[in-house]
């Protein structure tokens, strides 16, 4: 049984014009090599064959495994959106705070930046 594709919880369109929107998805359908509404590892490989290239599987999965399921075009446009955002996921900030944040405390001294929670 095929996984259904998860829709974003935000409004991804309004990050984008008109333009950005309808140009994305031309290269959504470009990727979509078999017209089923998703990108999987197999439109992957044929998009990335055209190209002359031949990435191993692993790499292949690890970028369809950022959407979390089956990457439809509304996935595509988050993922793409959290990059030109520069949106780091929760985990990669809450790392950096505890850079700073050593004794766990939610405070940061004025010594590590002079933040504080």
């Amino acid at each position: 049984m095929k996984k259904k594709a998860q829709r974003a919880t935000s409004n991804v369109f309004s990050m984008f014009d008109q333009k950005q929107v309808q140009e994305f998805k031309e290269a959504f359908n470009l990727m979509d090599q078999d017209r089923d509404g998703t990108v999987s590892l197999d439109d992957l490989k044929e998009v990335y064959a055209s190209l002359g290239k031949a990435p191993k599987d692993t790499e292949l999965k690890s970028m369809l495994e950022e959407g979390q399921g089956p990457v439809n075009f509304t996935t595509l446009l988050t993922l793409f959106g959290d990059r030109l955002n520069g949106t780091d996921e929760e985990n990669v900030i809450l790392n950096a705070w505890k850079n700073f944040d050593q004794e766990g405390t939610g405070q940061i001294n004025q010594k590590s930046g002079s933040i504080q929670a």
